[in-house]
């Protein structure tokens, strides 16, 4: 009799567990299916800072960014590891765990060092636009060196997932989607419509031309841009009028209301990109992916990556202090509630996972800065590559040694040097020395021999992942804190890539299937992005990953 009342209670435990296992996941197991989510869906809010997270919390709805902490776990203390800070490396980096030295990625455009030639990251004279006449389709993942945690998903199934890479800038699509995806759609403003290259297809499927058509931009911007809430209680802004902003072209001022109308009729579509309507464009166009391909509604994980361009377009021309970047968020946050729902219903709650990050944040601006007596300037590339040059003219007696500044690090031209058969190494002490005489300049740093320089530890890790010896520049150039390039000296809106907090410090939060509620503040990288998911989905991670996953997360 004990043994059966033992054996009923043992029975009882065991139907409690069953209980409490996920739906899916009880269902898997049945099947002798290794549990996955359905769906994974990852979001890169582009030039979104770690502190939009809080700053604007106290309006943020239940269902946006406040469901995701609340659900899900966040990496509160994330950095990205390597310099320059810009949106091709970070879109690149999230996805393949790995940094510009192994990616190749070295910047939204680069110098080919073999040709001298600046190539753009996503640019592919080899295939042709699908969907516009225009030329803004000639992209395709081809400069990427290495796989994606979206190619490692595609490789673990046979190819039977379905991968989708959504973003209004191409290389916030493509990047991310990798190699061996089923689509990357982003938008032509010729065309006014998404559109895609023939690395993946020879004619936009009928759903994405119907969305094109039913879908216009125009009647986003119809009604206008103005406040959520009355102007006096945007606390967390300057006032609407200042001399911190950019203002739209053909406008007097800054400040709201944005006839977005009379922008659309005089510009043309390309305008919905510096306003909140480009984020809601964005994730209908997703709402539209994950129904018409029925993503997560098939027998194999479905990977969906969307990346919301508007916040870095609307952050360079207001800068991050202004109402429209409070305004944008705010709405943001209502346009990921309403996706969430939607994925809730399409896919199932708990069924699917999402990820939140961003590819870089933002400086302040310098004119604010120093209007509030803090430290700041702004750094003229042009104006020192020409002081430059000519004092390696003097040294050397050679016209234009430098070729470029871009991405703050110095290119030679390095076919002169080899014809005239000059001293490199004596062309870049001699640089670094003038350099670091120059206002604004903390270091200049020999990239080849950064790990034996003397600067802190944290620069010479930065610098060395992000020096690619066929891609980059030869001396890196890091400015004072809160000073950036800029042709004047009291610029409006603001810009990014250097080392700093404002712009390295990203938020990473994980929601839904297989994620545990919580947070961290240890120190993550952004190369931890991928070998997370590909912890989550129990795949390989991208072949040139240096990560390691944010184990805390996973259940």
């Amino acid at each position: 009799m004990k043994t059966v009342v033992a054996c009923r209670r043992w029975l009882f435990v065991l139907f409690l567990l069953v209980l409490s296992l996920p739906a899916q996941a009880q269902r898997q197991q049945a099947e002798g299916k290794l549990p996955r989510p359905k769906l994974v869906v990852g979001i890169v809010a582009d030039q979104m800072r770690w502190d939009y997270l809080y700053r604007y919390s106290d309006r943020y709805g239940n269902g946006g960014f406040k469901r995701m902490l609340r659900e899900g776990f966040s990496a509160e203390n994330t950095n990205i590891n390597y310099i320059p800070t810009v949106t091709a490396i970070g879109h690149a980096t999230i996805y393949t765990g790995s940094v510009p030295s192994i990616h190749g990625i070295a910047g939204n455009n680069f110098i080919n060092n073999s040709t001298g030639q600046v190539m753009y990251c996503a640019g592919d004279d080899q295939v042709q636009t699908v969907g516009s006449d225009s030329k803004a389709g000639q992209m395709s993942p081809r400069n990427l060196l290495t796989s994606t945690i979206t190619d490692e998903l595609k490789l673990a199934t046979n190819f039977r997932s379905k991968v989708i890479g959504i973003a209004i800038k191409d290389r916030g699509s493509i990047l991310p989607a990798g190699h061996a995806a089923d689509a990357a759609y982003w938008f032509d403003a010729q065309s006014g419509g998404w559109i895609s290259s023939t690395w993946y297809m020879q004619k936009l499927p009928a759903w994405v031309a119907q969305f094109n058509r039913e879908n216009s931009v125009e009647k986003y911007l119809k009604d206008g841009w103005n406040t959520l809430y009355p102007l006096s209680t945007y606390r967390q802004s300057s006032p609407d009028r200042n001399e911190f902003e950019g203002k739209f072209a053909g406008t007097d001022a800054p400040v709201f209301p944005i006839d977005t109308a009379k922008l659309y009729k005089e510009g043309g579509a390309g305008i919905i990109r510096s306003t909140p309507f480009g984020n809601s464009y964005t994730l209908d166009m997703a709402k539209a992916a994950v129904k018409h391909e029925r993503m997560g509604q098939r027998d194999v994980t479905d990977f969906l990556a969307v990346s919301l361009s508007s916040p870095d377009y609307i952050g360079h021309q207001f800068g991050p202090n202004a109402v429209e970047i409070e305004d944008m968020y705010l709405r943001l946050d209502r346009d990921m509630a309403a996706f969430f729902d939607y994925l809730d219903k399409e896919v199932g709650k708990g069924q699917y996972t999402v990820f939140l990050s961003a590819d870089h944040g933002a400086a302040h601006n310098v004119t604010f800065m120093k209007d509030h007596k803090m430290a700041a300037g702004a750094w003229n590339s042009g104006a020192t590559q020409k002081a430059l040059n000519s004092h390696l003219q003097e040294l050397f007696g050679e016209e234009r040694l430098v070729v470029n500044l871009m991405n703050y690090q110095v290119t030679y031209n390095w076919k002169l040097i080899e014809e005239k058969k000059l001293d490199l190494q004596k062309i870049k002490q001699a640089s670094i020395r003038f350099l670091e005489t120059q206002e604004g300049i903390a270091y200049a740093v020999d990239m080849e021999a950064a790990q034996t320089s003397t600067v802190p530890a944290v620069l010479r890790e930065r610098i060395t992942n992000g020096y690619n010896r066929h891609r980059s520049g030869a001396v890196q150039i890091i400015l004072q804190p809160a000073w950036y390039s800029s042709g004047s000296a009291r610029p409006t809106g603001t810009t990014h890539s250097s080392w700093n907090p404002y712009d390295a410090h990203i938020p990473f939060v994980l929601m839904g299937w297989g994620i545990k509620p919580g947070k961290t503040s240890r120190p993550v990288n952004m190369t931890d992005i991928a070998p997370t998911l590909a912890a989550l989905l129990k795949i390989q991670q991208p072949n040139g990953s240096i990560g390691a996953p944010v184990v805390e997360a996973l259940k």
